[in-house]
């Protein structure tokens, strides 16, 4: 695999984990409004996303900052897409 290919990959682990991290952070939002632990769920959720998230860096990244940057990028584009589809999921009910 040549270095072009390598980022790319690392961007669309970027993409995957931003889409993990912030599906997780509004399903926990969701969840903990009607729950009596709500103070459980969001420290128990942001520990595990956190860590899922960071884990996904250091094996996308190996290192390299190019990758690292890509990962961070596809993190954030995964963001963005993560924020349009519950917009469009709260718009629609």
């Amino acid at each position: 695999m040549n270095e072009t290919t390598r980022i790319l990959a690392a961007v669309l682990a970027g993409m995957m984990l931003g889409v993990f991290f912030f599906v997780g952070l509004w399903w926990t939002v969701r969840r903990a409004l009607s729950s009596r632990l709500a103070a459980l769920w969001f420290s128990g959720s942001f520990l595990v996303r956190t860590a899922v998230t960071l884990i996904g860096f250091y094996f996308a990244a190996q290192g390299d900052w190019r990758r690292m940057a890509g990962c961070v990028a596809g993190f954030l584009s995964g963001r963005l897409f993560v924020v349009r589809l519950t917009r469009l999921k709260a718009g629609a009910q």
